[in-house]
């Protein structure tokens, strides 16, 4: 994926990334107000070396004091320590307890021993941490003087005392909600991600360009009332529906320019996917354009193409097929314009074998030799094979695609249908695009023209 389509991801999954931030956000806020403060106070203890007159036995000295503080700050997790700290200070735990909240360290290339100790109760920590220092130097002095009268080699003494600590040290509040913040939007993200890799359906033109190199035609604005009004070039000329078939119509006149003949089948991947007002609108176009033209209703199972057009359909097709009526009958005029209709007629119990037959071959001959374009409005390629045999004989085949409704895997086996019977795949069209929101960019350049006219540019 390029930026761009990192872009549209985020655009399209903006509300789920900003609802988990805000909650990330709001959780880490709300730790913070739940957590117990947690203070923590330290105090210091100088530790130096007895005797010693001359310069040398001072650095002497000074270099023993600095090996041993690392020994002497080990000890302030010791019974030998903690024990007598408890008893001082009356506490109600034992040395495990009391370990758990006392720490000493040393800073480099000094005689210090910090001594800190964290509880919520401030006043608690600081007291710990001065008696924790007293009992410390004690211990040290007693282990470290092995004659009594010459006393210890060593001298320790608190030259810091705990203070009572103002603020606690967690929870921090800011880093809290920030953490919760940053967390949120990378889940956010991250799902927002994932959902766009796990979903298969197709957006745009990009979606189409991975899945084969036939030629995207154009693509069809989505209208909400395409039901109630299948015929948008005739019922609103002004559109953006209608502007987007007279797109297609263009681009429709430099497909297969090696064909002699102009005819083409109008099928999908699945139903519900635009192709049969696809085809009774780009009909129109055409027959306006100055096009003699006709359109066959050659879905033989579902036939809308006489409904959405308001023609007889009893008789049409598959009449002709079977030699009940002459192509002259079938045929109907649709008002005063160069669109010629031809409906599916009776619905047969063989329509794959009646659209692969040799009278099927021999009436798309005739017909191509009378009609300048020739569409056949055929069922969809998965559900039954009709469409694919149709566009063997035909020559060409132009394959509806509903954006956001069609999968990948069901656009590639749709394809591969039409390529194990050896037809030809003209191009697609991608039906039902969003005018507005993320996905709407994949219309943007079959549509702008009219909306500039609507502006009075």
């Amino acid at each position: 994926m390029e930026l761009q389509d990192y872009l549209r991801i985020l655009r399209k999954n903006w509300i789920l990334i900003l609802l988990l931030t805000v909650l990330g956000t709001s959780a880490g806020f709300a730790y913070s107000m739940v957590s117990t403060p947690s203070y923590s106070a330290s105090s210091k203890v100088f530790v130096s070396t007895s005797g010693g007159s001359s310069v040398s036995e001072l650095a002497v000295g000074s270099s023993f004091t600095q090996q041993r503080v690392k020994t002497y700050a080990d000890l302030i997790s010791t019974s030998a320590v903690l024990q007598p700290t408890i008893e001082s200070l009356h506490l109600d735990m034992s040395v495990a307890q009391l370990r758990g909240k006392i720490s000493a360290s040393t800073p480099l290339n000094t005689s210090v021993i910090d001594i800190s100790v964290s509880d919520s109760d401030p006043v608690f920590a600081a007291s710990l941490a001065t008696e924790a220092a007293n009992q410390l130097i004690g211990v040290v002095e007693d282990i470290e003087t092995t004659d009594a009268s010459e006393g210890s080699p060593v001298s320790l003494a608190v030259v810091q005392e705990a203070e009572v600590p103002q603020y606690p040290i967690t929870p921090n509040k800011t880093l809290n909600t920030a953490l919760g913040l940053l967390l949120g939007l990378a889940l956010g993200v991250g799902i927002a991600l994932l959902r766009a890799t796990l979903d298969t359906r197709i957006r745009g033109e990009r979606d189409l360009e991975r899945l084969t190199d036939a030629p995207v035609l154009g693509g069809i604005v989505f209208d909400p009332k395409a039901k109630q009004r299948p015929l948008i070039v005739h019922e609103d000329a002004r559109s953006p529906r209608a502007e987007s078939f007279r797109t297609l119509r263009t681009n429709l006149q430099f497909l297969d320019t090696e064909r002699e003949t102009r005819s083409f089948v109008i099928t999908s991947s699945v139903p519900s996917e635009g192709k049969s007002t696809t085809a009774a609108n780009l009909a129109i176009t055409l027959a306006d354009a100055g096009a003699r033209v006709l359109l066959v209703g050659a879905d033989l199972r579902r036939p809308k193409m006489a409904k959405y057009m308001g023609i007889e359909a009893s008789v049409g097709l598959t009449d002709v097929l079977i030699g009940r009526l002459d192509l002259e009958q079938a045929i109907q005029r649709w008002g005063h314009s160069e669109l010629h209709l031809l409906p599916s007629g009776s619905i047969p119990p063989n329509p794959s074998e009646l659209l692969g037959s040799s009278r099927m071959d021999e009436l798309i001959k005739q017909l191509d030799a009378r009609f300048d374009v020739v569409l056949y409005d055929a069922p969809p390629l998965l559900p039954v094979t009709d469409a694919a045999v149709l566009a063997k004989l035909v020559g060409g085949a132009v394959l509806i695609v509903a954006a956001g409704r069609t999968h990948a895997p069901q656009l590639d086996s749709a394809l591969q249908s039409l390529e194990t019977v050896g037809a030809h795949v003209s191009g697609l069209v991608l039906s039902m695009l969003p005018s507005r929101g993320p996905d709407a960019y994949g219309y943007g350049r079959y549509g702008y023209v009219y909306e500039e006219e609507r502006s009075g540019k």
